[in-house]
This record gives structure tokens, sequence and C-alpha cells, in this order.
């Protein structure tokens, strides 16, 4: 399979593309590194990667921002941030890459363990990832020529606790190498509109 693999220079994304690369051609983008660059946070740049790699077989998004902070600091500005980089910036990846993914091709999203976990200071993180399950499950039952969309989610990364461990206290990590795994079921099964838990 031809796969673009968005966010691949992260921790997860290393893992993800180290995994699918023994089996399939795997093409990297992200917003300053990549073979190809694509801003989540424009759809033009979504529009332009896709235009620049032509059919795919598979599109796997290991990227997303949100913004950690306590609730009664968040301002509207600061909820943007999630809702137009990890949410629309993903669902933008569907939609704008319907007609370049081949026929019985997957879209592997990424939320994360907050959507039913919640931690202080992780209220936008909480929204969008619930948002991203929601929108997989709605979405699986609308697109055609057997397209398939789920998403991976994560805990807390082993390889990043240096800077998270304090927001997840309690929580158990998960190697990188195990993430990678849900994105392979994802891209290399047939199951769709799934939420795959890594924890």
């Amino acid at each position: 399979m031809k796969i673009l693999l968005i966010g691949a220079s992260g921790t997860i994304g290393r893992a993800v593309a180290s995994e699918l690369r023994t089996r399939h051609e795997v093409v990297t983008g992200g917003r300053s590194s990549g073979d190809v660059r694509v801003d989540l946070a424009d759809a033009n740049s979504i529009r332009a990667a896709y235009a620049e790699l032509g059919t795919l077989n598979a599109v796997v998004c290991a990227a997303g921002n949100v913004t950690f902070k306590p609730l009664l600091e968040m301002t509207p500005a600061d909820y943007e941030v999630g809702l137009r980089d990890k949410l629309m910036g993903q669902v933008n990846l569907v939609l704008l890459g319907r007609e370049h993914v081949s026929d019985g091709g997957s879209f592997t999203l990424t939320g994360g363990v907050l959507d039913h976990e919640p931690i202080v200071e992780g209220t936008s993180a909480s929204m969008v990832n619930g948002a991203l399950n929601a929108f997989a499950l709605a979405a699986s039952i609308e697109l055609d020529r057997g397209l398939r969309v789920n998403v991976v989610s994560p805990g807390v990364i082993t390889e990043a606790l240096d800077a998270y461990a304090p927001y997840f206290r309690g929580f158990e990590p998960v190697p990188a190498a195990r993430a990678a795994l849900a994105y392979a079921k994802s891209v290399e099964g047939k199951r769709t509109g799934e939420v795959f838990r890594v924890s």
C-alpha cells in the first residue's frame, strides 16, 4: 500500500512509520518536515498535499494540537486551537481525501485516552478526542466505495513521559511501539467506525 503518514516525526508517528514501512510505502507529511508539507489547520495545505501525492491506499494522522490549561483560564481562542488543528484538521483529511484514496482504503485518526479519562487542564483534549470518536462512527456509515475510518486512542506514551508525566499521574504508560500496532490494525484490517484503545 501507499500510505500517507502525517506526524511521522513525532513520538507515535516514528513508531507507526517503523511498523508500517516493513510492509508498505510510507510517504510522510508534516507542517515543517516530511516528504510533503501538511498543516492540519489549513485546508488548502491539505488539498495541496493530496494533489501532489496522487492516489493513496491509506491516510494515517498521528498529529494534532490542543491547549492544556486550567478550565477557568481557558478562552475561546484556546479552544479554537484544538478545534481547528486536531479536530477539523483530521476531519478535513477525510473530507478532502475521499477522492484521493482508492476503493477499500482507509483513514486512521488519532484521539486519546482523555476522551473517557479526563485530567485537570485537559478539557480541550477531552472535547476534541470525544468529537473525533463520534465523527468516525457517524462517517463510517456514509463513506462510499468501501472506504473506512477509525480512531486510535492511545494512553500517555512511555517515551513522552518527561513532558507529560505531571498531567497523567496514576496512568499506566503505553510504549509507542505497542500503540503503533493499533494503527496497523486499522490500516491493514477491515474494521470501520471504531475506536482502537491502547492503554
